[in-house]
């Protein structure tokens, strides 16, 4: 598997510089978009963690700002002949649910006990947040698993270990990822 974007900086409209109608409580909402190439054919099922390891300095933990699993394949695949036929479009994380229902999506850090927010507003917590790193330009990672099958038990909302967990459990045919910069 390759991840792919078409940059390597995170534009702004996805991140720390969102105009407001890209915002829900002041976090940047929209997520962006990114490619999926060379797929072995026996991953239906693709799960995701997007993350800021530079941030445990900064909050005493990695950030996750996006998680995805269960997302059929099958769903997003128009053309396999065509070297991008796999993409993940802009603002994918708020529209997927109407989109795919069976695809679901984990709690972000924003769901934390510690930080404060309401951990009922699904529509925050288990979305995408763009990067706001604080201190300086952080990487961000995207990591993709493909699986041969869904993993079970979860459902949206869920917390990445659960995911993490499933799949351990779960028969793992493909991965790749991605770093991509976070501007300060």
């Amino acid at each position: 598997m390759l991840v792919s974007a078409d940059f390597n900086t995170i534009p702004e409209q996805y991140a720390k510089n969102a105009p407001d109608d890209a915002r829900m409580d002041g976090v940047p909402c929209v997520s962006f978009p990114f490619y999926i190439d060379h797929l072995n054919p026996a991953a239906k099922y693709l799960h995701w963690e997007f993350s800021d390891p530079d941030s445990i300095p900064v909050c005493g933990f990695e950030w996750i700002h996006w998680t995805m699993a269960n997302l059929p394949v099958a769903a997003l695949m128009f053309d396999p002949s065509d070297a991008h036929a796999l993409q993940i479009p802009p603002d994918f994380s708020r529209r997927v649910t109407a989109m795919i229902p069976e695809a679901v999506q984990g709690r972000n850090s924003q769901a934390s006990p510690l930080y404060g927010q309401d951990q009922r507003n699904l529509q925050l917590v288990a979305h995408y947040t763009g990067p706001q790193p604080p201190d300086k330009d952080h990487g961000y990672v995207l990591q993709i698993w493909g699986t041969t099958s869904p993993i079970a038990g979860l459902e949206q909302g869920f917390w990445l270990n659960e995911m993490l967990h499933g799949l351990e459990h779960s028969q793992v045919v493909d991965g790749g990822g991605i770093t991509l910069i976070g501007k300060c």
